[in-house]
């Protein structure tokens, strides 16, 4: 059907221009100008399948907001051409009225483009609410921007919905790429890196919220108030963040509790293999780490540190921050 449309918007307008090649145009001209105004029909025809193809990659509520913004801003103009009408000469007002039309539709477009997300517009036989539905809206925090697992995350597909950035995480981000502090300059920089990586990536679509609430001093409490507001999900991996974001009635995606829930079922009584990389914090005990980094608490492997050891786990202990594993060494 649509294409349907596409076949007989040109033929119309070819045939539109024949018309007015025939109509506008003296007598003796018309063995040549209808069909010159036919194939300026045709070629014009051509432009709107092209504009409407462009449009395609827009949602409905894309084109709508930006019918509604120009709508809106030759509104402004018409009446600053009003007032200006009994300022300036007549003669000097079509070359003033045509660059105030473009000027003001465009400003219009954009600033209702931008601001689609934050307000729900209503027109007659249509109602345009906010992009998606709750939980399709998902906030980037600082710190699971640093970690960088969220980019392999997103490239999985894993995880859906729209990703927003908030314009005030980026100021963040920027700060602590800055910083005098090596450490911190180090993290910065490559939570910057994780965002151009997920920016060129073809699976990941990221777009910058502009809101912000200069009546919140921290970065923590502007992405709580901004999740309320859109009634999205927070996504993180900082333990604190995530308690008071839940205590607010925001729902959280933690990274953590994710890698915690994939990780490979360990049950007492099974034998591994675990390097033993230093002494732990009660007597006689050692410590050594997993391949995903779970900390292995080894009871009397003190005197084995450095040394690759089999040990036989004695329980597990589960929480927010990880996963812990004690083990005893299997030769004992």
């Amino acid at each position: 059907m649509i294409m349907l449309l596409r076949i007989l918007c040109v033929i119309g307008l070819s045939y539109s221009g024949y018309f007015l090649g025939s109509t506008f145009i003296p007598e003796h001209y018309l063995v040549h100008y209808p069909w010159l105004g036919a194939v300026s029909g045709f070629l014009m025809g051509l432009i709107v399948v092209l504009i409407d193809l462009y449009f395609k990659q827009l949602s409905v509520r894309n084109i709508l907001s930006i019918l509604l913004g120009a709508s809106l801003g030759l509104g402004f103009h018409y009446l600053l051409m009003g007032v200006l009408g009994y300022a300036l000469p007549k003669s000097n007002m079509v070359e003033i009225g045509i660059v105030s039309a473009i000027i003001f539709a465009y400003l219009g477009a954009v600033t209702i483009l931008r601001g689609q997300d934050e307000f729900s517009m209503v027109i007659p036989f249509v109602k345009l609410t906010a992009k998606g539905s709750k939980e399709d809206i998902v906030l980037l925090d600082t710190s699971v921007i640093i970690d960088g697992r969220v980019a392999d995350i997103c490239e999985t597909s894993f995880l859906g919905g729209k990703m927003y950035l908030p314009r005030f995480v980026l100021k963040e981000l920027q700060l602590i790429a800055d910083s005098s502090d090596p450490l911190k300059r180090n993290r910065g920089r490559r939570g910057l890196d994780i965002l151009n990586r997920m920016k060129k990536s073809p699976v990941i679509e990221i777009k910058i919220h502009e809101a912000d609430y200069p009546d919140l001093n921290t970065v923590d409490a502007k992405l709580v108030r901004l999740a309320q507001d859109l009634g999205g999900k927070l996504l993180t991996n900082d333990f604190n963040l995530n308690k008071v974001a839940e205590l607010q009635g925001v729902k959280v995606l933690n990274i953590n509790d994710l890698a915690n829930a994939v990780k490979p079922i360990v049950i007492p009584g099974e034998m591994m293999q675990v390097r033993i990389l230093k002494e732990g914090k009660e007597h006689d005990q050692g410590v050594g780490y997993l391949d995903d980094g779970t900390m292995v608490v080894v009871d009397n492997g003190r005197r084995r540190i450095s040394q690759m050891v089999s040990v036989t786990i004695t329980s597990v202990l589960q929480t927010q921050a990880g996963r812990m594993i004690f083990a005893k060494i299997s030769d004992d």
